[in-house]
């Protein structure tokens, strides 16, 4: 892959950023709603409402769309608000990458998400990923993490910190097909991401824990 010809969104949270980190001297064009502080010259910043973003990722071509894009209930401030960013900016976003003929899109999504979920998060997140399969991309990665760890931008969301404090010992409890729920670093689904962006072949692949862990290495 040309590496010149990645996109990424969400490039402002955690994971977002230790993309941009992983890639190191290989230019990615970052597109946000506001200025990236602290983006090395050798990127390609544009900044432009989200309304705008399907049809400057059309016109940008992108080899590859990354997409790190999340938000929570709280943040958002209701269901409507999260899922107009979740879902219809992550679909409005890959929209453009396909009218532009990106073949391969890798997107953020959540350990257990699921259309059919009670959850309306993990409902969320599972009908996005099964909107983002329908658009025919070549190849399709969805990252399931689990709970992530690391420092995020912004003031610190109490419920994430103290399941952060007790990660330890939750994680040590998950076996089987548990495993999948473990906690896990932002920087390693960001490294994860940056060793799928050379891959081969075509499908749709879903990465959970060991599998992140596993590209991670």
């Amino acid at each position: 892959m040309n590496m010149s010809s990645i996109l990424l969104v969400g490039a402002t949270g955690m994971v977002g950023r230790a993309v941009i980190a992983h890639f190191g001297p290989a230019p990615v064009t970052v597109l946000a709603r506001r200025a990236v502080e602290g983006l090395a010259p050798h990127h390609k910043a544009l900044v432009a409402p989200s309304e705008r973003w399907g049809d400057i990722i059309a016109a940008e071509r992108p080899a590859l769309l990354i997409s790190c894009l999340g938000t929570t209930i709280r943040q958002a401030g209701s269901q409507a608000a999260f899922r107009a960013v979740d879902h219809d900016l992550v679909l409005a976003a890959a929209r453009g990458a396909r009218t532009g003929g990106t073949p391969h899109m890798i997107a953020v999504s959540s350990v257990g998400a699921a259309a059919k979920s009670g959850n309306f998060y993990l409902r969320t997140k599972g009908e996005t990923e099964d909107d983002l399969s329908a658009l025919g991309f070549d190849r399709l990665d969805l990252i399931r993490p689990g709970l992530l760890r690391g420092d995020r931008p912004g003031p610190q969301r109490l419920a994430e910190g103290l399941a952060t404090i007790a990660a330890p010992l939750t994680d040590a409890l998950l076996h089987g097909g548990f495993r999948r729920y473990r906690s896990i670093s932002g920087d390693s689904v960001a490294a994860a991401i940056v060793a799928l962006a050379g891959q081969k072949g075509s499908g749709v692949y879903i990465h959970e824990n060991d599998a992140i862990r596993a590209l991670a290495d």
